[in-house]
């Protein structure tokens, strides 16, 4: 189950993209080869960053703390790129809504998170976006800046975000922060609460939503914490 904001947007743009998406394929499809490949992370080596499968190899998959992390082919989040605010001081929170982040990365990994239990009712999602350290803490110095500029939110795609609050900065990774900001989904508010966390110049970012208490809605710490020190483990 993928949460509200990587599904809204991707039903609000399908209409619109078919016909891009359908000629873009071939030449997504003929940039795969070896030498593309090498020369990707040749380009990652020397940003200090991570390539896509060095960043899919410390991304976590499977079960871990109460959820259940599951790939997300990148066609079903392609839409999120397009998330561009109708104010300028809350892009970074709307590239994010998206699935991305502000700043191109090197890659991007996306996963499902969804509860082993039933009687958990938080559902969500996390991406990992690899960039030099220079530029994901530039990411995180401009999402700080966006919460202070952007509290009354934002619209994009057709869709409304009411508000912006920022939370208490968890004490996670190189540096972190929390917010929640609240949609509106067929006439329903929908509280949606984000972790954002920096750990060398990965940006680790986890999104989630409980239609029952909004109070529940963050991801777990263990959770978090499980992929950090998956992250640190192999990188470092």
């Amino acid at each position: 189950m993928l949460p509200f904001l990587l599904v809204i947007p991707a039903c609000s743009s399908d209409s619109d993209s078919d016909k891009g998406s359908a000629a873009k394929k071939p030449t997504v499809t003929a940039t795969k080869t070896p030498s593309a490949d090498i020369e990707a992370a040749a380009e990652a080596k020397r940003l200090g960053a991570l390539d896509t499968p060095s960043l899919e190899k410390v991304t976590l998959s499977g079960k871990s703390n109460g959820f259940e992390a599951k790939k997300i082919a990148t066609a079903e989040v392609a839409a999120g790129k397009d998330m561009k605010a109708d104010k300028p001081e809350c892009q970074p929170i709307a590239s994010l809504a998206g699935g991305y982040t502000n700043i191109e990365p090197v890659s991007v990994v996306h996963r499902s998170l969804e509860p082993t239990e039933v009687e958990n009712a938080t559902v969500g999602s996390m991406w990992l976006a690899s960039h030099s350290e220079k530029n994901a803490k530039q990411v995180m110095k401009d999402l700080r800046t966006s919460l202070k500029e952007c509290p009354a939110g934002f619209k994009t795609l057709g869709l409304t975000y009411k508000s912006v609050d920022q939370l208490k900065d968890p004490n996670l990774g190189d540096e972190a922060v929390g917010y929640r900001i609240t949609g509106a989904v067929a006439k329903q508010s929908v509280p949606m609460t984000y972790t954002v966390v920096r750990s060398g110049g990965v940006i680790a970012v986890f999104y989630g939503v409980n239609m029952l208490d909004a109070k529940k809605a963050a991801i777990p710490e263990p959770v978090v914490k499980a992929q950090l020190e998956r992250l640190s483990t192999q990188t470092g």
